[in-house]
């Protein structure tokens, strides 16, 4: 049997709950939890309402009735809520598993006694049907006393399913979910909660987990993090993951609006990859740049030295591009000449053959930049590309066009930064300017190389260029942003009212993106797939 996918739902309404399961099963579910936290509070008649929902429930279930010191909703007393679990577990129509929390389940004898005699078990004498999943969350952290944890659970024989579930502080923190799941003693659920924790829900096949939640709607999550069924199934095709597949994803901060997952995730479906493509976000720190680099590192090693992952292969965004080149020259790993020359690269490619590791990083940036000024601009030798920004889209792309003849300007707010940049790709072909420098003299192409206009950035409303510079602009210069959602930036709606041709982000991102795609493939890829979709998803 592989990983199952579960809708949890949290039940206030019977006939909300139905409906709702039948959405679930109609989704692709195999089975539901229904959280009656707020159902149960000692009443009578409560309990027949509970056992009418299991019994007229569309799909095998789990009821679970968490209290709130273990981060769920009822106040109930433990025997209250063990009566409930001893009528479901007699009744006639049973669900398949009742969820009991370890630290209740373990608080006394006569209560775990209670809970043995309504699941099924070895020493079971009744004829029972219900399983017992014992389980243990903390919402805040990973819980320090997590292997007392696991150990507790691996004793009592009644457990058909252990769970471990905790808010993830890393990625790191999924790599020992993993690891539990390799040592488990029985079925076990492990779980990250939170940002950092996607990637335990959508890899749990890879690693054999008995289950992973998913929530019918976004807005009926009942856990911090939790993606929705159609997320699981459509976008990560959680049903062709296995212990095989290979992983891949996007490091940066943030990630959640990268389209890459979108465009990768299909590519691989398109040529029969197996393959999956994760968001992996790695904190940036407090404008501490060591701090930043030390913390992108640890992760980053830690993710391709964990071997059962097989991390194969990754794009790196803001703010961790030039962080790449750092460690690449760190680990002496292979580094492509455009890479070593700007001291930015987005591109990771990880090769095992017969326990032999290689790494090569590379930047896909540098040269989807040129081609997409030179398609619109023809020859870029003797013209002047004006870069704003001095991060690693800014030296991808100052390296990319200086390497077919162009002359750069760097325009960016912090002047040691731009200085940086010019010496880096060749102050001989290269400047140094303000804005208000720029106006006065304007180039052939400006390039918005900042997340200033991006829908999830800093400024999504602002434009990095002034509407002077844009209005001193000769006609027939070229405005270029590297940012591609939303597709029509501030950026590109200005220029249009000075009626400058533009390039969008997306011609640039689908060119890099299908670079990397056929490293990590070894096939062509997809490109008018990649286009359709993010149009799709951004129109």
């Amino acid at each position: 049997m592989g990983t199952l996918l579960c809708a949890p739902m949290m039940v206030r309404d019977v006939d909300h709950a139905l409906l709702r399961a039948r959405e679930a099963k109609d989704a692709g579910a195999d089975l539901v939890e229904y959280r009656v936290d707020e159902l149960v509070s000692g009443d009578e008649g409560e309990t027949e309402v509970i056992l009418g929902l299991v019994q007229d429930s569309p799909l095998p279930c789990i009821v679970t009735c968490r209290p709130t010191w273990e981060g769920g909703a009822s106040d109930s007393d433990d025997m209250t809520r063990v009566a409930l679990f001893e009528a479901l577990g007699t009744s006639d129509h049973p669900p398949a598993y009742i969820d009991v929390e370890l630290a209740a389940y373990t608080r006394s004898a006569n209560l775990r006694q209670k809970v043995n005699l309504a699941v099924d078990h070895e020493k079971q004498s009744r004829d029972v049907r219900t399983s017992l999943i014992l389980s243990t969350h903390d919402f805040d952290s990973r819980p320090p006393d997590l292997t007392r944890r696991v150990l507790a659970m691996s004793t009592e024989h009644a457990a058909a399913v252990h769970k471990v579930a905790f808010r993830a502080r890393s990625l790191r923190d999924n790599l020992e979910l993993f690891d539990l799941l390799q040592d488990r003693t029985k079925p076990m659920i492990a779980l990250g909660m939170g940002e950092f924790g996607l990637m335990s829900r959508v890899l749990a096949p890879k690693f054999g987990a008995f289950l992973t939640f998913a929530s019918i709607h976004k807005e009926e999550s009942t856990a911090p993090g939790q993606p929705t069924i159609r997320e699981l199934l459509d976008l990560y095709r959680f049903r062709s993951i296995n212990p095989e597949t290979r992983v891949y994803g996007v490091i940066g901060w943030p990630v959640g609006h990268s389209m890459s997952p979108h465009i990768h995730n299909a590519g691989f479906e398109g040529v029969g990859h197996d393959g999956v493509y994760l968001p992996l976000p790695i904190a940036a720190g407090d404008k501490d740049q060591d701090g930043a680099y030390e913390s992108f590192k640890a992760t980053l090693l830690a993710l391709i030295d964990h071997r059962r992952l097989d991390l194969s292969g990754a794009s790196v965004t803001i703010p961790h591009k030039e962080h790449l080149v750092r460690l690449a020259r760190e680990q002496g790993w292979v580094l492509d000449p455009l890479s070593e020359r700007c001291a930015a690269a987005n591109t990771i490619t990880i090769e095992r053959d017969e326990g032999q590791l290689s790494v090569s990083v590379s930047n896909t940036d540098a040269r989807a930049a040129a081609t997409c000024l030179g398609e619109s601009m023809g020859c870029l030798a003797g013209k002047r590309v004006a870069i704003v920004g001095a991060g690693g889209v800014a030296r991808a792309i100052g390296a990319g066009v200086a390497a077919q003849g162009a002359r750069v300007v760097i325009v960016n707010r912090t002047p040691q930064r731009a200085g940086a940049l010019s010496e880096s790709i060749g102050p001989d072909v290269c400047d140094v300017l303000t804005m208000d420098e720029l106006a006065s003299s304007p180039p052939d192409a400006i390039v918005n190389a900042t997340p200033v206009g991006m829908s999830s950035g800093p400024a999504p409303d602002q434009s990095p260029v002034p509407e002077s510079v844009l209005g001193a602009c000769r006609p027939g210069t070229v405005v270029f942003d590297t940012v591609y959602n939303p597709i029509q930036t501030p950026l590109l709606l200005a220029a249009r009212e000075q009626n400058l041709p533009t390039i969008d982000g997306v011609a640039m991102f689908v060119r890099q993106a299908a670079t990397q795609f056929e490293g990590w493939t070894g096939q062509p890829a997809p490109t008018g797939l990649f286009e359709r979709i993010i149009s799709e998803h951004l129109a």
